[in-house]
């Protein structure tokens, strides 16, 4: 069976209370929170093995190193990567989708060419491609997603043609809780010689992925929902790809040989590393990848599944209450409103209640203005939390809701 509770024993900041109640944490879709193993990790980092990594000879050095390369081959194994080469740390899934859009973008994006990215996109992925086409002279289109919150692969063939370069989608939508399937959208974009960047924020939590048996041509994802520090992402990517894009940034560590008439770089993936890394992110992400990697994934998925469900049933029966995004297959993200209910006001009664949840955009403003709304409610779960804390979320609302109405 699934020991939730023995689980939570792991996260420490699960038992604290906030404002004399016990904290209900329902934004792990925002960031997770940290299990002993990845703390004690980044603790023992600090204390005893603090040394900069691929430049010195000294123990330190070379024990962070073995450490930090050891890191990337478990999160390349974790995601399905051929090689760890294909895996490039970053600060975050923006910086990974950022160096794409401007690293690759900028090389193969033309004047005339045109850019498809859904409409469910977070800002992150959709931003840097809008950035990409007015540097370019490119077109952006819209790949849109009913009133369900199921993307319209119908429209692929009215949007991809033989001048789309780069399709950019979601692997699992932050606030619909979407879950695409991306085979005919990666299917259509290969056609035409287009390359697909994904999205892999939710989708590494919630079912996670096979960048090989998926085919895409860059994931990206960040630690901090990953149960990993912050400050920490992964962008993985073809390594024909890598090794055609020029680096995105210059300096320490992503250089060959230096001269004043002449630089060359270093092999992929340290030429999309310039600076000093975030070496102890990247150590600590591999200590969250080892931690959830001693469940098994089937059980995780049915645990949040029936969380999801059970949260649907609850808040449904909620009066004036409204769910945004009912596909099936979902990830366990419920976004919503209430009639005549400020989003804002409902989260900050909740909050006094003890529980956590997300208000506003959530960095996917196009979303809210599909659905002609200025924000939304967000409870976002994760392995760790229980019935009881639906419950607390369900009653919690409905008291919000008789105050505010």
């Amino acid at each position: 069976m699934f020991e939730v509770e023995k689980i939570r024993t792991e996260f420490p900041i699960l038992s604290r209370k906030v404002y004399g109640r016990p904290l209900v944490y329902l934004d792990s879709g925002a960031t997770a929170q940290k299990p002993l193993a990845v703390i004690e990790t980044v603790d023992r980092l600090h204390r005893e093995l603090n040394g900069n990594i691929h430049r010195g000879v000294h123990f330190l050095s070379e024990e962070t190193t073995t450490a930090y390369e050891a890191a990337r081959a478990r999160i390349a194994d974790f995601i399905g990567a051929a090689e760890k080469e294909e895996i490039v740390f970053t600060s975050g899934a923006t910086a990974s989708l950022n160096t794409v859009a401007y690293a690759w973008g900028g090389r193969f994006v033309r004047s005339g060419d045109n850019l498809v990215v859904s409409e469910m996109e977070h800002h992150s992925n959709l931003v840097p491609w809008q950035m990409s086409a007015e540097r370019q002279g490119a077109e952006l289109r819209m790949l849109p997603f009913d009133d369900a919150g199921a993307l319209r692969i119908d429209l692929l063939p009215s949007l991809i043609d033989e001048r789309t370069r780069v399709v950019a989608v979601t692997q699992a939508s932050n606030t619909l809780g979407t879950r695409p399937d991306l085979r005919p959208v990666i299917e259509a974009a290969h056609a035409v010689g287009a390359i697909v960047v994904v999205d892999g924020c939710q989708g590494a939590v919630h079912g996670g992925a096979d960048v090989r048996k998926l085919d895409c041509d860059f994931y990206a994802f960040s630690g901090h929902k990953l149960y990993g520090p912050t400050g920490i992402g992964v962008l993985y990517g073809k390594r024909a790809l890598l090794e055609q894009m020029p680096p995105f940034l210059g300096g320490g560590d992503m250089v060959d040989r230096v001269s004043f008439a002449r630089t060359t770089y270093a092999p992929v993936p340290l030429k999309f590393e310039a600076g000093t890394a975030n070496f102890i992110g990247a150590i600590g992400l591999g200590e969250a990848v080892r931690f959830v990697q001693r469940f098994d994934p089937a059980e995780v998925e049915r645990h949040e599944q029936a969380l999801l469900q059970y949260a649907t049933e609850r808040l449904s029966a909620i009066d004036g209450l409204r769910i945004y995004g009912t596909t099936p297959r979902k990830c366990a993200i419920v976004s919503f409103n209430v009639e005549g209910v400020n989003a804002y006001d409902l989260g900050m009664i909740l909050d006094k209640l003890g529980v956590a949840v997300r208000t506003g955009q959530h960095c996917a403003e196009p979303v809210m203005t599909h659905y002609g709304v200025t924000g939304m409610c967000r409870a976002s779960f994760a392995l760790y939390n229980t019935p009881a804390e639906v419950d607390a979320l369900a009653e919690g609302v409905a008291r919000a809701v008789k105050m505010l109405k």
